[in-house]
């Protein structure tokens, strides 16, 4: 009942006036708005660019943060190589490189896709590589006892390990994704849903730019969802999961 009670609050003071219009519309504008938005179109054609280049970003940032990850987990060597620039990078607010990226490959898509890898690729390294080291040893021995090869060991010991550890990484991947792209798409766009709450800030409308913010929302809520469910029929094997 709380959301409940807060839009009817919300309503109530924008009604009595005790909330002005310009600076936060009311429940019912803000649906008027995304009626208005959603059938002009605009609303549609930035959310298919907003969820391509999230898409793409991260797609990159999967394939580097799980690449990195395995390979210093597994390798000694591959530790000392990867993990000390990994770290020190991490240290570093990715989004503070707008300008850079801006400077460096220009306002078209790179930088933007960029952005939002650089935010996957962290999250998904810590994860990955902590889910690897993090593996029984007594697991590891016994495969040895066994017989088992490496490529047997990792498949059927090490990922599986680690597939917890590295789900719990793609939730927070996700949702770092979304605030980047969030960031990259109200500095320099010319479409998708960040400009979209751009321009509608030259104009004052909080209506639409409350109907961005709450699609954003959901589109955060949607992929947590997803990876829920696909967390839920990963660990099936895992009594925690099955009681959860």
């Amino acid at each position: 009942m709380s959301p409940v009670a807060v839009l009817v609050a919300w309503q109530l003071a924008s009604g009595t006036g005790l909330l002005a219009e310009d600076e936060l519309a009311s429940p019912w504008r803000v649906v008027t708005a995304a009626v208005d938005v959603t059938a002009s179109g605009e609303l549609p054609e930035g959310l298919v660019v907003s969820l391509l280049r999230v898409a793409a970003g991260v797609a990159l940032g999967l394939a580097a943060g799980v690449g990195l990850g395995l390979l210093s987990g597994l390798s000694r060597w591959g530790d000392h190589l990867v993990d000390p620039p990994v770290q020190m990078l991490r240290t570093l607010p990715h989004l503070a490189l707008v300008p850079l990226f801006i400077l460096w490959f220009g306002v078209d898509e790179t930088p933007k896709i960029l952005l939002v890898a650089l935010g996957v690729l962290f999250p998904m390294y810590l994860n990955v590589h902590a889910g690897v080291r993090g593996v029984d040893p007594k697991l590891i021995e016994a495969t040895r006892v066994l017989g088992f090869s490496r490529s047997e060991r990792l498949r059927h010991v090490v990922l599986p390990g680690a597939m917890p550890s590295t789900l719990t990484g793609l939730r927070l991947a996700l949702g770092i994704a979304w605030l980047s792209i969030v960031v990259a798409e109200t500095v320099s766009a010319d479409a998708g849903l960040g400009y979209m709450i751009m321009n509608a800030r030259e104009f004052l409308r909080t209506d639409v730019i409350v109907v961005g913010l709450v699609v954003y929302a959901l589109l955060g809520l949607g992929t947590d969802a997803l990876v829920r469910r696909l967390e839920r029929r990963a660990l099936r094997w895992r009594p925690a999961a099955v009681t959860g």
